[in-house]
């Protein structure tokens, strides 16, 4: 599709994960006009091009929200929502957009629909398109596409599990209940390992202490990995997550490689931790080396922005 200015898109209202800011960046090195506008910027993950500061108050709220969207549409070709959130009231968001002929994409990642009935969804469904991050979230969301989260792997350079016997274990639950996080402490007692617990730290900060790790156990309760799973297969570290076998088979079939994620349970977790930590750092690079190569398949950030683009002038015609 031939057009003489560059495709204009706004992700919003949320910065969740970083993801929103890391799809913006790949998308202006593809030429298109994207912003990301948030309601207020987020402790851990601050970026954003434009805060709202919307502040404490409903009517004034809703006054911050209303006034962007006018700003906002005059200048937009598609409203890029993420994390089951919009700009407006949902009741209200669609059927403006609709008639100022405005497209519009929902994103889902992860938490905002995991658990919810098809009623709680529904909303979601009013946007010219749907997004999720993995096969395993069909399952909420069975019409949507599937495009997962990418990183910077230009970025992000591989480090090697270091040549040691007492390995270094990473865990970095964004919720301890969720992630299972008593299931890993209870895995590591007895074992012969350093386990280092990342919580509340800035994106930056996490990302050095999950650079010196050896091992790294994701979740073991929601059936698929996330963003940490991701910043460090993409570091060349093995990934300790619990996986649906159907999502891991069909992402395979999608993508032509293997998950190399060591699959876990909260029941087989000491095992099979037991027996990487006996085989040894040689064990641990050459599933690194599998875990970086997936996400460069998987996972890179400039393959992302090129599928957006692709979905993005689709909606268009």
């Amino acid at each position: 599709m031939h057009r003489r200015r560059p495709l204009r898109v706004v992700h919003c209202p949320v910065n969740t994960a970083g993801v929103p800011w890391t799809n913006v960046q790949a998308l202006r090195r593809r030429g298109v006009d994207a912003s990301l506008v948030v309601f207020n910027r987020y402790v851990l993950h601050p970026e954003a091009d434009r805060s709202l500061e919307l502040g404490t108050g409903f009517l004034r709220r809703q006054a911050g929200q209303w006034r962007a969207l006018a700003e906002l549409a005059p200048r937009t070709d598609v409203f890029h929502f993420v994390f089951g959130l919009t700009l407006v009231p949902q009741s209200l968001q669609y059927p403006i957009l609709r008639a100022l002929r405005k497209r519009s994409v929902m994103h889902y990642l992860g938490s905002d629909i995991r658990g919810k009935t098809p009623q709680q969804l529904a909303s979601g469904k009013k946007a010219g398109a749907e997004i999720v991050g993995s096969y395993d979230a069909l399952r909420w969301v069975p019409e949507a596409t599937v495009i997962p989260p990418g990183v910077d792997l230009a970025a992000i350079a591989p480090v090697p599990p270091a040549d040691r016997r007492r390995p270094v274990v990473v865990h970095a639950p964004s919720s301890r209940r969720r992630k299972g996080t008593e299931h890993v402490l209870r895995a590591c007692e007895g074992l012969d390992v350093e386990l280092r617990i990342v919580e509340g730290l800035r994106h930056d900060e996490a990302l050095a202490l999950y650079r010196d790790a050896d091992i790294v156990v994701d979740q073991l309760n929601a059936g698929w990995y996330g963003l940490l799973a991701i910043e460090c297969l993409a570091l060349g570290k093995p990934v300790l997550t619990f996986l649906h076998d159907e999502a891991r088979r069909q992402t395979e079939e999608a993508y032509g490689i293997a998950p190399p994620l060591v699959g876990v349970t909260a029941d087989t977790l000491g095992a099979r931790l037991a027996q990487l930590v006996e085989a040894g750092p040689a064990e641990w690079r050459r599933i690194g080396e599998a875990s970086r190569a997936y996400a460069e398949r998987v996972h890179d950030v400039e393959r992302v922005a090129d599928t957006l683009v692709e979905l993005y002038e689709g909606l268009l015609g």
